[in-house]
C-alpha cells in the first residue's frame, strides 16, 4: 500500500522540554492509526506536526501531492461570533468542494446538534466538539485527524461515530484514551513514548500484548548485557593490558556496552487511599426534581446512596447529569423534595472544568493551598509526595500550573481532590483527556475506595469497570438499571431496532392496502443497465493494470503520484458505478415482482 504521508526522524522541543526525540511514521492510504501514550508526551504536538500546523525542529515531513487533510482540535476554541452552520462551512476543508447549507444541518442533527441559530461561543464544551466534528466529517478526505474525537460527547454518539469511523474510506489517525474505540476503530497503535514512537500492527487489545512482549525482549536484553559487562569489568579490574589491538577493541566495546541505556521503568500512577471516616447516613434522595425554565429535568427521585456504592449517572448531553452531581454535592438546591447529607460525609467533587486559579501558581503551591499533609493507610503523605504519586517529580513541582497539558492538569486536579481526604467522590466525565495507564490505574484504585462513588461518565469501558449499578436520564426520570453499561446500550439498540422495525411493518402494510404505481425504467436507465456490467469489469481491470505499474515504478516517485492519482480517480468512478449498479438491480428487481404481483 503506497504512502500517502511519510515521517522520518522528526523532533520536536518546546523551550528546555524534548519533547519528540525521534519519530518515524508512514501512513498508507488505508491506515486506521490510534495514537497512545500517557499525558504530556506530545501526542497533540505529533497530530499537528503532520498536519502541518508546526513544524518540525530536525526530521523530514512528505506528503503525497494534493494531500487533503481535515483535522479536529481537542479542545474546539470559537471567538467570532456564527451559528453551528455558519461555523461548520467556515472550518470544513478548503479542497474537497464546497459544502452546502443542507449537508451542514444533515451531519449536525445527526451527531445531536438542532440549534442552527444561536452563537457557537454560547454553547457547552460538548456542542463545541460537535460542531468541529462536523466540520471535520462533512467531506471525505484523504487522511482525517482527530484528536480526543471521544471527549465530551455521549455515549450514542460515540457509538455513531464508532460506525462512520469503521467505515470510512481514507486514512484516520487519532488520539484517543477510549479502550473499546481504539479496539472497534482501530487497525494499528502507534505509541508515543520517551519521545519515541512505537508501531504495533492490529487494535489496541493486541497491542498491549505486543508490547508486553517487547518489554520483556528488552529486559531480557538489557539482563544479557549487564552479564557481559560484568565479566568485562573483572578483565579490567585484573590489570587488563591496552598493548595489542585486540585488547584495544575488547576495551573499546565494554565502553561502548556501558553507555547504553537500559529500558526505563514504565512511570505509573500509585493512586493510595486518602478517605475519611464515614458514619451510617451518607446522602438520601426523597421526592427529588429540578427544573431549567420550563423544562424538567428531573422528577421525583428517590434513593439512598449506601457506603461502599459504586453508582453510574449516564445520559445524552444536557439531560441534566451535571446539575444532579451538583445538587448531591449541594452546590444547587432541587426545586422539589429533599437531599440530605449525613455528618460525617466529605465530599470530593472532581467537575468537567479545571478550578479557577492563578495560572502563574506552582504545582507545589496549588497542593499546599488545599493542604500540608494527608493521612494515608501508607502513612502521612505531605503535599509534595501526593504530588511525585501523580507523576510529579520535584523538579516539576516548581512549574507553573499554565505551563501543563490538558491531561496533566486533569491528572493534578484529580490530585486535590484526593488531597482533601474526600469518603465520597463525585465524578464528572473523569475520564476526559486522562491518558489510558491513569484510567486503568484510577479504576484500580475506585474499586478499593472505602466510600462511596457517583461517576458520571460516556467512558463504557470505565463504566463497566467501576460501576455494578447504572442510574439512566429518560424522559426526566432517573431509572435505575443492575448492569453493565455496554449492556444497557445494547439493550437501547435492540429496543431501537424492535420499534424501526414495527415502523416498517406498519408502512408496509399500508402501502399493500395503496394501489402500487407502476415501475419502468426510462430508456435510458435501460440502456444503462445493460452496460453497468462490463463497465464494472473494464473499472477493475484499469485499477488492476495501475496496480501493476505501480509495482513496476516503485522507485519513480514522479511516476508514482501520477499513477496513485489515476487509481484514486478509477476508484471513485468504480465506487459511483457499484452505487449505479445496486440502483439499477433493485429497480430491475421491483418491476419483475411487480409483474408477477399484476
Amino acid at each position: 500500500m503506497a504512502a500517502i504521508l511519510s515521517a522520518e526522524h522528526i523532533k520536536k522541543s518546546y523551550t528546555l522540554k524534548k519533547l519528540i526525540t525521534d519519530c518515524t511514521l508512514y501512513i498508507g492510504e488505508r491506515d486506521r492509526i490510534g495514537v497512545v501514550g500517557i499525558n504530556g508526551t506530545g501526542k497533540s504536538t505529533l497530530l499537528k506536526l503532520l498536519c502541518g500546523m508546526e513544524e518540525p525542529d530536525d526530521g523530514v515531513i512528505m506528503r503525497k501531492n494534493g494531500l487533503r487533510v481535515s483535522y479536529l482540535p481537542q479542545m474546539p476554541s470559537y471567538d467570532t461570533q456564527r451559528t453551528s452552520v455558519e461555523q461548520v462551512l467556515h472550518d470544513a476543508p478548503k479542497d474537497v468542494g464546497e459544502p452546502d447549507e443542507y449537508e451542514a444541518k444533515a451531519l449536525l442533527t445527526q451527531l445531536g446538534i438542532t440549534d442552527f441559530t444561536s452563537d457557537v461561543r454560547t454553547f457547552s464544551g460538548g456542542q463545541k466538539k460537535r460542531v468541529a466534528l462536523a466540520a471535520a466529517l462533512i467531506r471525505p478526505v484523504d487522511l482525517l485527524m482527530l484528536d480526543e474525537p471521544t471527549n465530551h460527547i455521549d455515549a450514542e454518539t460515540i457509538q455513531w461515530l464508532e460506525t462512520r469511523l469503521a467505515q470510512y474510506r481514507g486514512a484516520l489517525m487519532m488520539v484517543t484514551h477510549d479502550r473499546y474505540f481504539l479496539d472497534r476503530v482501530c487497525s494499528r497503535i502507534a505509541e508515543l513514548d520517551g519521545g519515541q514512537l512505537y508501531m504495533h500492527d492490529g487494535n489496541f487489545s493486541y497491542y498491549l500484548e505486543q508490547k508486553a512482549a517487547r518489554l520483556d525482549m528488552e529486559n531480557a536484553q538489557a539482563r544479557k548485557r549487564s552479564s557481559i559487562l560484568r565479566r568485562e569489568l573483572e578483565w579490567i579490574r585484573r590489570g587488563a593490558p591496552a598493548r595489542s589491538t585486540k585488547q584495544k577493541a575488547r576495551i573499546q566495546r565494554f565502553e561502548e556496552m556501558s553507555a547504553i541505556k537500559g529500558p526505563q521503568a514504565e512511570q505509573k500512577l500509585a493512586l493510595t487511599g486518602t478517605a475519611s471516616r464515614l458514619g451510617r447516613r451518607i446522602i438520601e434522595c426523597e421526592g427529588v426534581g429540578k427544573r431549567m425554565g420550563e423544562h424538567e429535568l428531573l422528577k421525583d427521585f428517590t434513593y439512598t446512596i449506601l457506603r461502599d456504592e459504586r453508582m453510574a449517572v449516564v445520559g445524552p448531553n444536557g439531560c441534566g447529569k451535571t446539575t444532579f452531581l451538583r445538587m448531591l454535592a449541594g452546590d444547587l438546591a432541587p426545586d422539589d423534595g429533599s437531599i440530605v447529607r449525613g455528618d460525617t460525609v466529605k465530599i470530593g467533587f472532581f467537575s468537567q472544568e479545571f478550578p479557577q486559579v492563578d495560572t502563574k501558581l506552582r504545582l507545589i503551591d496549588f497542593m499546599r493551598d488545599i493542604a500540608e499533609y494527608v493521612q494515608t493507610p501508607d502513612g502521612r503523605f505531605s503535599a509534595s509526595q501526593m504530588l511525585e504519586q501523580f507523576l510529579f517529580p520535584p523538579d516539576v513541582q516548581l512549574t507553573p500550573v499554565e505551563r501543563l497539558s490538558g491531561g496533566e492538569k486533569r491528572r493534578l486536579y484529580l490530585a486535590s481532590v484526593l488531597m482533601g481526604a474526600p469518603n465520597v467522590l463525585l465524578l464528572d466525565e473523569p475520564t476526559n483527556d486522562l491518558d489510558i495507564a491513569t484510567l486503568e490505574i484510577l479504576e484500580d484504585y475506585l474499586s478499593t475506595f472505602n466510600g462511596a462513588v457517583v461517576a458520571v461518565s460516556h467512558d463504557r469501558s470505565f463504566l463497566d469497570r467501576i460501576a455494578g449499578r447504572l442510574f439512566a436520564f429518560e424522559d426526566g426520570r432517573l431509572n435505575q438499571y443492575v448492569c453493565r453499561f455496554t449492556e444497557y446500550l445494547d439493550a437501547r439498540e435492540a429496543q431501537r431496532e424492535e420499534e424501526a422495525e414495527s415502523k416498517k411493518a406498519a408502512a408496509q402494510s399500508t402501502q399493500r392496502r395503496e394501489k402500487p404505481r407502476e415501475l419502468r425504467m426510462s430508456f435510458k436507465e435501460a440502456r444503462e443497465y445493460e452496460t453497468i456490467d462490463q463497465k464494472l469489469e473494464d473499472l477493475e481491470a484499469k485499477i488492476a493494470d495501475i496496480d501493476a505499474q505501480i509495482e513496476k515504478f516503485a522507485s519513480d516517485f514522479v511516476k508514482l503520484t501520477e499513477l496513485a492519482t489515476a487509481k484514486e480517480q478509477a476508484e471513485r468512478e468504480l465506487e459511483e458505478a457499484q452505487e449505479r449498479w445496486l440502483y439499477l438491480t433493485d429497480l430491475a428487481e421491483r418491476i419483475e415482482q411487480q409483474k408477477k404481483e399484476g
